[in-house]
C-alpha cells in the first residue's frame, strides 16, 4: 500500500497537474493569447496523441531502461513540458508544450507498473492499479488553489508545477527501484490470446474510446464554459475541479467494487452519469452550486470507469500487464485526442449548450450498448471444459493462480477440502 500512495503521488503530477490541469487555464490563456475555441480544441489533442505514442514504446523502454530510469525520464518531460507552457507566447509553443506532457503521461504509468511487478504481490495489482489510478485526482486537487488564488497568473502556476514535478522526479529517482519488468519465478507463460480474449478487448477498447471521446468537453472547456456563458469570475472555476478531484477519490472504490458485481451495469450508470453532468453544466452554467454538483458526478463517473477499465483489463489479459491494462488507456486518450477538436468546431458553430448537448447524446448512445461490456470474465480457453466450481472462480485473485506452476511445470489447482477428507 506504501508503493500504491507513492504511485498516486507520481500520477498525481504527471496525469493531474502535466495533462487535465490545463482545462482550469483555457479562460486566462485564450484571453492572454487571443485564441479560438477551435485552436484550443487542437491543442487540447495534442497530449492525448503524445500519450498514445509514448505508451506504445514504453514497455520496451521499461524494459531496457528500468522503472526508475523511466519513471526519471518521464518526470523530465513533464518538468520541460510545464516550463515550456508557462513561458509559451503564441499556440504553437503552447501545443509544443501540451505535447511534451502528453509524454510524460504515456510514460509514467508502464514505469510504475514495472515497479509494481517487482515490489507487489500479484494478487494485489489490480487493486494497486486503482489506487494509482486515483492520484490523478489528487493532482487535479493540488491545481485548485492556484486558480482560485492566482486565476490570472498561469504563466507562474505553470512554473510552479514544473518546479514540483521537479520533486517528483528527485523522490523517484530515491524511491523506485532500478529493475526492469520482473516475471516471478512460479509464474508459467502466458498463454496465447483466444479469439475470444480478442472479442472482449476489442469491445472494452471500443467502449473506453467512447468514453474518451464524451469526456473531451468537460476536461477542455468547462472552466471557459462557466466563464463565458455562466458570467462566473474566472477564480470560481477552480471549486469545479475541486469538485471534480473530490468526487474522483471515491472512483477506486467504485471500481473494485464494480469488478467484482456487475460491471456491465456500472459501465452504463456511470456513462449515463457523465453525459448527464454535460448537459447540467450547459444549463445552468452562471449556478456555481448546481455547476459544482455538475463536476461531482462528472469525477465520480469519469473515474469509475477508467478504474473499471484498467481492472477489465487486468483480469481480460493476465499475466500481461503491458497490454491489458494498457489498451483501454491508449483507447481511452484515442477518443479524447479525437472529441478535443470536434468540440471545438462545434462550439464555434453552435455555442457551447449545443454542443454540450450534442456530446451528451453520444454518451448516452453509448450507455445503451452497455450489455455487450465484458462482464464476466473467465480465463479459460473455449475449448476447455472444466468443473462449475473452477469456471465461476473469476476474480483477480483466481486470475493469477491461473499463472502458478508447480516442479513438474504443471498448473497448480485449487485443492478440494471435500476430496482430501
Amino acid at each position: 500500500m506504501g508503493f500504491a500512495f507513492f504511485g498516486a503521488a507520481l500520477v498525481a503530477i504527471s496525469y493531474g497537474l502535466a495533462r487535465f490541469a490545463f482545462g482550469l487555464f483555457v479562460p486566462a490563456i485564450i484571453a492572454e493569447l487571443a485564441l479560438t475555441p477551435y485552436v484550443i480544441g487542437i491543442i487540447g489533442a495534442l497530449p492525448f496523441i503524445s500519450f498514445v505514442l509514448a505508451t506504445l514504446v514504453a514497455p520496451k523502454a521499461a524494459d531496457r531502461l528500468g522503472a526508475r530510469n523511466l519513471a526519471v525520464l518521464s518526470g523530465c518531460f513533464g518538468v520541460g513540458g510545464l516550463a515550456l507552457i508557462s513561458q509559451s507566447s503564441d499556440a504553437l509553443s503552447l501545443g509544443a508544450g501540451v505535447f511534451i506532457c502528453g509524454i510524460c503521461t504515456g510514460l509514467m504509468m508502464p514505469a510504475l507498473t514495472a515497479a509494481m511487478q517487482a515490489l507487489v504481490s500479484r494478487s494485489m495489482h489490480g487493486r494497486v492499479s486503482s489506487i494509482m489510478n486515483a492520484g490523478t485526482s489528487i493532482g487535479i486537487i493540488v491545481a485548485v488553489p492556484t486558480v482560485v488564488f492566482l486565476s490570472d497568473a498561469w504563466r507562474l502556476t505553470y512554473t510552479m508545477f514544473a518546479v514540483l514535478t521537479g520533486m517528483g522526479v528527485i523522490a523517484a529517482w530515491y524511491f523506485i527501484p532500478s529493475v526492469s519488468r520482473v516475471v516471478p519465478a512460479n509464474a508459467a507463460t502466458p498463454p496465447p490470446i483466444t479469439r475470444l480474449q480478442w472479442s472482449r478487448l476489442i469491445r472494452l477498447s471500443l467502449f473506453a474510446f467512447a468514453m474518451g471521446f464524451v469526456s473531451a468537453p468537460y476536461w477542455l472547456f468547462a472552466p471557459d464554459l462557466v466563464v463565458s456563458l455562466g458570467g462566473l469570475p474566472s477564480a470560481y472555476t477552480g471549486w469545479l475541479w475541486f469538485a471534480v478531484g473530490i468526487a474522483g477519490l471515491g472512483g477506486a472504490v467504485v471500481s473494485d467494487l464494480a469488478d467484482r458485481n456487475n460491471p456491465p451495469i456500472t459501465q452504463a450508470l456511470m456513462l449515463m452519469m457523465l453525459s448527464s453532468s454535460l448537459v447540467l453544466l450547459a444549463a445552468s452554467p452562471g449556478q456555481l452550486v448546481l455547476a459544482m454538483f455538475s463536476a461531482l458526478v462528472f469525477g465520480l463517473a469519469y473515474m469509475s470507469l477508467t478504474g473499471l477499465y484498467l481492472m477489465t483489463g487486468i483480469r481480460l489479459l493476465p499475466g500481461r500487464l503491458s497490454m491489458g491494462p494498457v489498451v483501454p488507456f491508449m483507447a481511452c486518450a484515442l477518443g479524447q485526442a479525437v472529441g478535443s477538436p470536434v468540440i471545438g468546431t462545434l462550439v464555434v458553430k453552435f455555442g457551447y449548450a449545443d454542443a454540450f448537448a450534442i456530446f451528451s447524446v453520444v454518451g448516452i448512445l453509448v450507455a445503451v450498448l452497455s450489455p455487450i461490456y465484458p462482464g464476466h470474465i473467465d480465463y479459460l480457453t473455449e475449448e476447455e471444459e472444466q468443473p462449475l466450481l473452477e469456471a465461476e472462480d473469476t476474480g483477480l485473485q483466481a486470475a493469477y493462480d491461473q499463472q502458478l506452476v508447480d516442479e513438474d511445470g504443471n498448473p497448480l489447482e485449487p485443492v478440494n477440502e471435500e476430496e482430501t477428507l
